[in-house]
């Protein structure tokens, strides 16, 4: 056995120090990684202008306002709806209901939750420039040739794009529909406007063309679109414990048409989408601690 050495006063208080900070290191440590708010994943439409906007708004207002860390997730609307439903994404604030996104809460319905309208007031349908001779779908056929014979429309995947399937066959229109995007529609609409020229688009409000253009829907007598629908905020349950706070402030979240219209319209002026809705927050801020309190 080897003989103990002697541990003089100064190395005692030397080592009770060392003990005392890493100690005191590690609880702090573990109190900041306790303190840690989990990132909040949200699914949105990229092509859709009320989509990027709602979703940046509200990415700001969780990130500066709550703390969290928020991870924006572009996807197709179907692929969304599935992903909050298996809680890959915590929440989707693009979900259209009743009627254009009427499917995927069926499929989805026990294993997502809906917080409610973020947006009141929305409508899908098919557009086109106020210039043109059709003002409803039952008279569309008499100006096909006006149109090339064609609907511009958005992704396959869409509900408008799904209703207006069934308005093809319901008015037995004689009229091709023409997937593609939200921004190649847009822009296809630009042309055509430009130009003077008929074009029928698959579209919705809230829209930024809106402001940009005078624009209508046509007439759709047999309710082939549906009534006037809301954008909602639709979670998975899990959200309610892992983020009670942002639940809390999804349950107020709703803008009116003049307040995402600023922000649609700033983003398509070529401002970056978080740029524009940080701006939006920071100017109306008591509009948004009325979401908050």
């Amino acid at each position: 056995m080897k003989p103990q050495k002697n541990i003089s006063l100064g190395q005692r208080r030397k080592f009770l120090a060392q003990t005392l900070g890493a100690s005191a290191l590690a609880a702090t440590g573990m109190g900041a990684f306790a303190q840690a708010k989990p990132t909040i994943k949200i699914g949105f439409v990229d092509g859709w202008s009320d989509s990027v906007a709602t979703t940046n708004l509200a990415a700001a207002i969780i990130r500066s306002k709550l703390g969290y860390p928020v991870e924006l997730v572009p996807l197709a609307a179907g692929i969304m709806w599935q992903g909050v439903a298996r809680g890959d994404l915590d929440m989707t604030l693009s979900a259209w209901l009743p009627v254009t996104h009427e499917a995927y809460l069926t499929s989805f319905k026990d294993k997502v939750q809906i917080l409610g309208a973020n947006y009141p007031g929305a409508k899908i349908g098919l557009i086109v420039p106020d210039y043109v001779k059709a003002t409803s779908l039952t008279d569309l056929n008499n100006f096909r040739a006006d149109f090339d014979n064609r609907i511009v429309g958005i992704d396959a995947g869409a509900g408008v794009m799904r209703k207006t399937e069934e308005a093809i066959k319901a008015y037995g229109l004689d009229m091709r529909l023409l997937p593609s995007s939200g921004p190649a529609m847009a822009a296809e609409l630009d042309r055509s406007y430009r130009a003077n020229k008929s074009i029928a688009v698959t579209g919705w409000i809230p829209h930024w063309m809106f402001a940009k253009y005078k624009l209508r829907f046509l007439a759709d007598p047999k309710n082939i679109y549906g009534a006037e629908e809301h954008v909602d905020s639709v979670i998975n349950p899990a959200l309610n414990t892992k983020a009670p706070a942002v639940v809390s402030f999804l349950k107020k979240f709703s803008w009116k048409p003049e307040e995402i219209g600023a922000v649609m319209l700033a983003v398509e002026g070529g401002s970056k989408a978080d740029a524009a809705a940080e701006k939006w927050m920071n100017d109306n801020a008591a509009r948004v601690s009325s979401w908050l309190g």
